[in-house]
């Protein structure tokens, strides 16, 4: 997808950063340049007003020309500033004569009636103050002599008007030079860091589409390389599951493949008319039970199809984990027999669990299942409901061969093929029981090794109400199923 480069990220984020430095000099700006001009003329004022004790102390210039008119050239001498005498002409209104000036002009026509002088003049104190005479700013102190005469101090600020100048033309140099280089770097900055985003949006692309062989890199430690790093993970499960789909699919199929294609062969060969009823009985009970397998992958597929959509329905009340050990084991008490293994249940009276109880007899139905199927006859298969920590335990548990340890991890997966076959049955079983064992808020874990294997449910444990110490009950129940 094209997009406008003015509209893209790194323009977006350097015309952001542009402003944010345009709008620091331009405080500068505003903050320093007054702020300069203003210490400036105080300071030029203030270094007028400073001299005037000189002028006026008894072996000062006043006390030396009094009545003289040298005193205005000798002040400007000895101060290095233009200084006008005048006299009061008239009150009403107030105006001002010059006398003395040390510029030459008598009368002084371009200072005349100064306003500084004027105010000095009306106070009788010290003024102080900036005036403008024909384009040129000058910094003034007037003050009263002691015949009554005005004095007026005046400096012109040129040359401090022009250090200002100087520093506010160099201060929007070094701002343009700054802004050239924030704009430069900035844009380049929050390229790099577009292109990053892009490539993230290019992999959403590629995920979207399908594709997960390509992994997501960014080893960037901000908050872009978290999100890629997030990208990656969701990656790598979705890659996961769409594996486990493929396999999924292909497994279901050749599962329902299969008996649907024995069934086929059957009903041909049940309709020769030369068949003997006893060969017909074989066909007609390997038929039931292919009918009862496709009957059985259907109810799987279909748990396991509501557990991936959350919504299977599970009950949440105390279920007594030694009466379903016994309803379990006297259900597999036939095959326990006709399979020559023998059927041990030990049960603890005090294991109540909270959970479904259907769903809790159907995971035990497929351990114990799975006991009877992976171990070779005479193996001891033991039913055990007990006190675990953090609640209460069922577990089933066999003195069989043991499950490899390369196996043990995937033997909750869907379909997993445990020694390169096809595992017994649809393979769906154990993935089931796993899934109904989180479902109830417990685990289903595995331990196995030569001549031990254990696979255990753990469920939350019902609170029990208050025994009566006159009826104990034996907490152990040894049970050998006949």
């Amino acid at each position: 997808m094209n997009l406008n480069p003015i509209r893209s990220v790194g323009a977006r984020l350097s015309l952001a950063l542009l402003l944010v430095v345009a709008a620091a000099l331009t405080l500068v700006y505003i903050v320093v340049i007054p702020s300069l001009e203003s210490r400036l003329v105080d300071g030029k004022i203030n270094q007028l007003r400073s001299e005037i004790p000189r002028l006026l102390q008894p072996s000062g210039v006043y006390s030396q020309d009094v009545g003289s008119r040298e005193f205005a050239g000798d002040a400007a001498d000895l101060i290095g500033a233009r200084v006008v005498v005048y006299d009061i002409f008239s009150e009403h209104p107030l105006t001002l004569s010059s006398q003395q000036d040390s510029a030459g002009f008598t009368p002084a026509t371009d200072i005349q009636n100064d306003p500084i002088a004027l105010r000095a003049a009306a106070s009788g104190d010290v003024e102080r103050g900036t005036v403008t005479r024909h384009g040129t700013r000058y910094a003034e102190v007037a003050f009263s002599l002691p015949d009554t005469e005005i004095a007026l101090l005046s400096s012109s600020l040129s040359d401090t008007l022009g250090a200002v100048s100087v520093a506010r033309a160099r201060l929007l140099i070094a701002g343009g030079i700054a802004l050239a280089l924030v704009l430069v770097v900035g844009y380049f900055a929050a390229w790099l860091f577009a292109r990053r985003i892009r490539r993230l949006e290019r992999a959403t692309e590629r995920i979207a589409s399908g594709q997960f062989d390509e992994p997501i890199v960014d080893r960037g430690r901000d908050e872009v390389g978290e999100v890629a790093r997030a990208f990656e993970r969701m990656r790598q499960r979705l890659a996961q599951l769409d594996r486990a789909r493929r396999e999924f699919i292909a497994n279901a199929s050749h599962e329902l493949r299969t008996p649907l294609f024995s069934l086929g062969g059957f009903l041909e060969l049940l309709d020769d008319e030369e068949l003997d009823q006893q060969t017909r009985d074989e066909f007609l009970a390997t038929m039931r039970d292919q009918v009862e397998r496709l009957s059985k992958l259907a109810t799987e597929l279909l748990d396991l199809s509501r557990l991936d959509a959350g919504h299977i329905d599970l009950e949440r009340e105390p279920v007594s984990l030694a009466a379903t050990v016994r309803l379990v084991a006297n259900e597999f008490g036939p095959v326990s027999r006709q399979s020559r293994h023998e059927l041990v249940v030990e049960a603890d009276e005090d294991t109540v669990a909270v959970g479904d109880e259907q769903r809790i007899v159907q995971v035990l139905r497929n351990l114990v299942e799975n006991a009877f199927v992976h171990t070779p006859p005479g193996t001891r298969v033991i039913l055990r409901a007990e006190r675990a920590r953090g609640g209460v335990a069922l577990s089933v548990e066999d003195d069989g061969p043991g499950v490899p340890p390369e196996q043990l991890d995937h033997v909750f997966e869907r379909f997993y093929r445990g020694d390169g076959t096809r595992a017994s049955g649809s393979g769906l079983g154990l993935a089931i029981a796993h899934e109904l064992a989180l479902a109830m808020d417990g685990t289903l874990g595995g331990d196995s090794r030569p001549g031990h294997t254990i696979f255990c449910l753990t469920l939350p444990a019902a609170e029990l109400p208050a025994r009566s110490e006159a009826a104990p009950v034996d907490s152990r129940a040894l049970e050998e199923v006949p």
